[in-house]
């Protein structure tokens, strides 16, 4: 493994760590550093900043998840990716209490944008749709996903994709009525 990976690896599990017992908010640069032992200017070579890194977990934490299982944008990569906040839903409930720029709400909503937008042309059989009608149903599942997973008694990750699915459906099918 490269020492780049080591390093980032390093730093992801300090900051892992550290969101089990603290808020995102209370946590600084210098207190993952020093959960890893590693020097600051380590950390900013690898990570713009703490919200950098919060995005580098869940992107290569659920990537290889998908690669691993082989999935696609589909409802079995839904279905996966509940199942994935779902076990992680300690420090996902904390990054995604984070709002504003670079925060992980608005890369996980930059993320589902593409994979929605594939996915509805799809389902909608439609040739394009615009980018307000993605915006609409990526802010649903986005909205719908982090208040599920900030419940404190969330449903199991079946039955939340199994109600997002059929919402989905619904709405699909009457959309292609009118």
């Amino acid at each position: 493994m490269p020492d780049s990976s080591i390093t980032k690896k390093a730093l992801a599990g300090a900051l892992k760590e550290l969101m089990e017992a603290e808020s995102f908010s209370k946590i600084s640069i210098s207190d993952i550093c020093e959960k890893c032992d590693m020097n600051r200017k380590s950390f900013y070579y690898h990570f713009k900043d703490k919200y950098d890194l919060v995005n580098w977990i869940f992107d290569t934490e659920f990537i290889t998840v998908m690669n691993k299982e082989g999935y696609t944008i589909g409802w079995d990569s839904l279905e996966l990716l509940s199942d994935y906040f779902y076990k992680n839903r300690i420090f996902y409930r904390k990054a995604l209490d984070v709002t504003g720029q670079n925060s992980f709400s608005d890369h996980f909503h930059d993320l589902m944008f593409s994979a929605i937008s594939v996915r509805l042309q799809e389902i909608m059989d439609m040739q394009a749709m615009s980018t307000f009608q993605v915006n609409f149903f990526t802010d649903a599942v986005v909205q719908a996903f982090q208040r599920w997973i900030m419940d404190k008694n969330c449903m199991p990750p079946e039955e939340f994709t199994s109600q997002l699915k059929q919402c989905i459906q619904y709405i699909a099918a009457r959309y292609s009525y009118l």
